[in-house]
């Protein structure tokens, strides 16, 4: 998954992603320009997930 494909749908992703995962909030899923890695490594972190399990989820919405 690539920063334009994560880009091109997130408020969609985001929004399945908080329904799943009710701990996640707004600033979890703050996608910012090159920050992209920074949010993987908080959502990780927060989840307890591998960065491959979570690109998996989010490809699987």
């Amino acid at each position: 998954m690539n920063t334009t494909e994560l880009k091109g749908n997130w408020d969609e992703q985001k929004g399945k992603l908080k329904q799943k995962f009710a701990a996640l909030t707004d600033n979890d899923l703050l996608f910012a320009e090159g920050k992209k890695d920074e949010m993987m490594g908080k959502l990780q972190i927060k989840l307890g997930k591998t960065k491959e399990e979570l690109h998996k989820i989010i490809q699987a919405l």
